[in-house]
Protein backbone atom coordinates (compact mmCIF):
# COMPACT_ATOMS: atom_id res chain seq x y z
CA UNK A 1 0.00 0.00 0.00
CA UNK A 2 2.66 2.02 -0.52
CA UNK A 3 1.35 3.16 -3.94
CA UNK A 4 -1.80 4.78 -2.15
CA UNK A 5 -1.72 7.68 -0.36
CA UNK A 6 -4.52 8.01 2.58
CA UNK A 7 -6.20 11.74 1.95
CA UNK A 8 -9.02 12.38 4.19
CA UNK A 9 -10.27 9.30 4.91
CA UNK A 10 -10.02 7.98 1.71
CA UNK A 11 -7.28 6.00 -0.30
CA UNK A 12 -5.55 7.79 -3.17
CA UNK A 13 -4.35 6.42 -6.49
CA UNK A 14 -1.68 7.79 -8.06
CA UNK A 15 -2.79 9.84 -11.23
CA UNK A 16 -5.46 12.11 -12.09
CA UNK A 17 -8.83 11.03 -13.34
CA UNK A 18 -10.74 13.40 -15.51
CA UNK A 19 -10.22 15.76 -18.27
CA UNK A 20 -6.29 16.60 -18.69
CA UNK A 21 -5.73 20.11 -19.33
CA UNK A 22 -5.34 20.86 -23.11
CA UNK A 23 -2.60 22.87 -23.95
CA UNK A 24 -4.25 25.63 -24.90
CA UNK A 25 -2.25 27.74 -27.52
CA UNK A 26 -1.67 31.13 -26.26
CA UNK A 27 -2.33 33.14 -29.74
CA UNK A 28 -5.10 31.27 -30.41
CA UNK A 29 -6.90 31.56 -27.11
CA UNK A 30 -6.00 35.89 -27.67
CA UNK A 31 -7.26 35.72 -31.06
CA UNK A 32 -11.02 33.98 -29.45
CA UNK A 33 -11.26 36.57 -26.69
CA UNK A 34 -10.57 39.70 -29.35
CA UNK A 35 -13.48 38.78 -31.74
CA UNK A 36 -15.82 37.36 -28.73
CA UNK A 37 -14.87 41.20 -27.09
CA UNK A 38 -15.54 42.62 -31.17
CA UNK A 39 -18.95 40.58 -31.38
CA UNK A 40 -19.85 41.52 -27.66
CA UNK A 41 -19.54 45.80 -28.88
CA UNK A 42 -21.29 44.68 -32.34
CA UNK A 43 -24.53 43.48 -29.94
CA UNK A 44 -23.85 46.24 -27.90
CA UNK A 45 -24.47 48.87 -30.67
CA UNK A 46 -27.24 47.16 -32.03
CA UNK A 47 -28.79 47.22 -28.80
CA UNK A 48 -28.56 50.77 -28.31
CA UNK A 49 -29.68 51.75 -31.53
CA UNK A 50 -32.89 49.70 -31.33
CA UNK A 51 -33.35 51.60 -28.10
CA UNK A 52 -32.73 55.34 -29.69
CA UNK A 53 -35.50 53.80 -32.37
CA UNK A 54 -37.93 53.05 -29.56
CA UNK A 55 -37.18 56.17 -27.61
CA UNK A 56 -37.70 58.57 -30.56
CA UNK A 57 -41.04 56.82 -31.46
CA UNK A 58 -42.46 56.99 -28.22
CA UNK A 59 -41.61 61.07 -28.28
CA UNK A 60 -43.43 60.79 -32.03
CA UNK A 61 -46.77 59.34 -30.04
CA UNK A 62 -46.00 61.61 -27.12
CA UNK A 63 -45.99 64.70 -29.01
CA UNK A 64 -49.11 63.32 -31.43
CA UNK A 65 -51.29 62.83 -27.88
CA UNK A 66 -50.22 66.36 -26.70
CA UNK A 67 -51.40 67.71 -29.77
CA UNK A 68 -54.58 65.94 -29.75
CA UNK A 69 -55.18 66.94 -25.82
CA UNK A 70 -54.36 70.36 -26.45
CA UNK A 71 -56.75 70.25 -29.70
CA UNK A 72 -59.14 68.90 -27.14
CA UNK A 73 -58.75 71.76 -24.20
CA UNK A 74 -59.50 74.21 -27.32
CA UNK A 75 -62.60 72.27 -28.53
CA UNK A 76 -63.82 72.65 -24.48
CA UNK A 77 -62.83 76.47 -24.08
CA UNK A 78 -65.20 76.73 -27.18
CA UNK A 79 -67.71 74.63 -25.81
CA UNK A 80 -67.23 76.46 -22.49
CA UNK A 81 -68.03 80.00 -24.44
CA UNK A 82 -71.20 78.77 -26.02
CA UNK A 83 -69.49 78.03 -29.10
CA UNK A 84 -70.03 74.54 -31.34
CA UNK A 85 -66.42 74.11 -33.25
CA UNK A 86 -67.05 72.64 -36.85
CA UNK A 87 -65.43 69.50 -35.90
CA UNK A 88 -67.73 68.45 -33.45
CA UNK A 89 -70.67 69.76 -35.69
CA UNK A 90 -69.49 67.18 -38.42
CA UNK A 91 -68.81 64.89 -35.61
CA UNK A 92 -72.18 64.96 -34.37
CA UNK A 93 -73.49 65.02 -38.10
CA UNK A 94 -71.80 62.62 -38.93
CA UNK A 95 -69.91 64.02 -41.84
CA UNK A 96 -66.58 62.53 -41.44
CA UNK A 97 -65.35 63.78 -44.53
CA UNK A 98 -64.77 67.27 -43.64
CA UNK A 99 -63.15 66.49 -40.47
CA UNK A 100 -59.36 66.67 -40.83
CA UNK A 101 -59.10 63.51 -38.43
CA UNK A 102 -61.35 60.47 -39.57
CA UNK A 103 -62.54 59.22 -36.22
CA UNK A 104 -65.65 57.41 -36.15
CA UNK A 105 -68.62 57.76 -34.50
CA UNK A 106 -69.70 54.05 -34.68
CA UNK A 107 -70.35 52.06 -31.54
CA UNK A 108 -66.56 49.68 -30.80
CA UNK A 109 -67.46 45.60 -31.12
CA UNK A 110 -65.89 45.42 -27.54
CA UNK A 111 -68.63 48.30 -26.82
CA UNK A 112 -65.74 50.74 -25.04
CA UNK A 113 -64.48 53.62 -25.24
CA UNK A 114 -61.25 55.40 -23.81
CA UNK A 115 -61.22 58.44 -21.67
CA UNK A 116 -60.87 60.44 -24.84
CA UNK A 117 -64.20 59.32 -26.32
CA UNK A 118 -62.20 57.39 -29.07
CA UNK A 119 -63.06 53.76 -29.00
CA UNK A 120 -60.98 50.83 -27.81
CA UNK A 121 -60.12 47.87 -30.01
CA UNK A 122 -57.97 44.87 -29.30
CA UNK A 123 -55.31 45.90 -31.95
CA UNK A 124 -54.60 48.86 -30.47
Amino acid sequence: MDENKMVGGKVKKPGKRGRKPAKIDLKAKLERSRQSARECRARKKLRYQYLEELVSSKERAICALREELEMYKQWCIAMDQGKIPSEIKALLTGDDQKTPQSTSTKTPKNGKYNSTGISQSKSS
